[in-house]
């Protein structure tokens, strides 16, 4: 049985880190109902491009829903909040990623369902927060990214501002909120009663600064920018070059250095004074970098991984397409393959795994396929979900 088999979570979500929050305990074998307006064409995701597999579903969208069941719900409606109270009275929580200001609207707040089921949890995911000057505002990660410092973070010293090259502030603002989920549901059942929690984009970016604000809240250093990708205090533990290209060295703990310089062919580095401790190094990166430069410049990125073998912490610089073909990832069940209406889709697992289980591999759903067969384990018969088809609820 999977960890989260039982589990029932309505998600009130669009977009990318909601879904990819709720996604995650789908893959845990939750069962997440998705539930999306009829009015507007459902999660806007639907429609981001460029890749289509048809109308109202792309690449995009099948990336964050991987696993769920979809219903069409009105909740402007209040023949859509009627049926949104029924179906919470079944559930252990409901996840939004709704603007700061929305959630009461929309009627999906703990006071708001109590009546329905007092142990429900309401997980919501919003840009700034539901309280505070900018409960209003819409944000996105990219505005995150840049307000929190990422970008004085990434990209080579003294060039233009760079973004992280993945929607990261998103992807770990839908872990949070499951995790807050999570934690709220384990207290509901031991209490009886449940409660909001909140996670928002904002908080996610600033709280990733972890070391980093650490170091300036404590000891006034504002980290900026290094060379080649390096860790501020470590190293070697950087790029370097090779015969034919980049490799990334991360000899993050004392007992790997020696380790190195006996591979390299240099065992006299090891004790060298300029190089034996961090410290050191640190100190003398510039001109470690220019040797170790020389001495990959011997072979290929692939010929010293051979030869590191793992003895070494290294790793070689792929783009998009050679991470996702190379022998490591096709030859271990790194990507999955599971039926789509179209044929084939194949996508990157979860990055838990259950040892023993089979975890689901269901392509994301077509908009409101399940909405007669959830409400029909409600005790909706035939003419109650036309009535409300016809009145524009579902």
């Amino acid at each position: 049985m999977l960890p989260l088999a039982g589990v029932r979570i309505l998600a009130v979500e669009q977009y990318g880190a909601g879904p990819f929050g709720s996604m995650q305990l789908a893959d845990m074998g939750a069962e997440v109902v998705k539930i999306e307006n009829p009015k507007d064409g459902g999660d806007v995701s639907r429609s981001v491009g460029p890749y289509f597999l048809g109308e109202d579903d792309s690449h995009f969208f099948q990336a964050f829903n991987r696993n769920k069941r979809s219903i069409t719900l009105n909740l402007r409606a209040p023949e859509g909040q009627r049926v949104l109270h029924d179906l919470v009275a079944t559930a252990d929580a409901v996840l939004d990623n709704l603007r700061g200001d929305q959630p009461p609207r929309l009627g999906v707040t703990y006071d708001q369902l109590k009546t329905a089921n007092p142990r429900i949890v309401c997980a919501h995911l919003s840009a700034y927060g539901r309280e505070g000057s900018r409960a209003a505002w819409p944000g996105y990660d990219y505005l995150m990214q840049a307000e929190a410092g990422y970008l004085s973070l990434t990209g080579e010293p003294d060039q233009a501002p760079a973004r992280f090259g993945l929607s990261i502030v998103d992807m770990m603002a839908g872990v949070y909120a499951a995790t807050a989920l999570l934690g709220g549901i384990i207290a509901a059942r031991a209490s009886g009663v449940g409660r909001d929690v909140d996670v928002s984009l904002f908080d996610t970016a600033l709280s990733n600064l972890n070391y980093l604000a650490a170091w300036f809240l404590n000891g006034g250093h504002a980290q900026g920018r290094e060379p080649r990708g390096a860790h501020p205090s470590l190293t070697p533990s950087q790029l370097y070059r090779t015969a034919d290209g980049w490799i990334f060295i991360m000899c993050n703990k004392q007992k790997f250095w020696p380790v190195l310089c006996e591979k390299l062919g240099r065992p006299e580095w090891s004790d060298d004074p300029r190089f034996a401790t961090f410290k050191a190094r640190l100190e003398n990166r510039a001109e470690l970098t220019l040797l170790l430069d020389a001495a990959l410049a011997e072979r290929g990125t692939g010929a010293w991984l051979e030869h590191f073998a793992g003895a070494v912490p290294a790793a070689p610089v792929h783009d998009i397409e050679r991470a996702l073909t190379s022998d490591f990832v096709a030859g271990e069940d790194r990507v999955w393959r599971y039926a789509h209406p179209n044929g084939e889709f194949r996508m990157v697992p979860p990055a838990f795994r259950f040892p023993g289980e089979a975890m689901p591999r269901a392509s994301a759903p077509a908009l409101g396929a399940d909405t007669d067969e959830v409400l029909g384990e409600l005790g909706y018969d035939a003419e109650r979900i036309a009535g409300l088809r016809n009145a524009g609820a579902i």
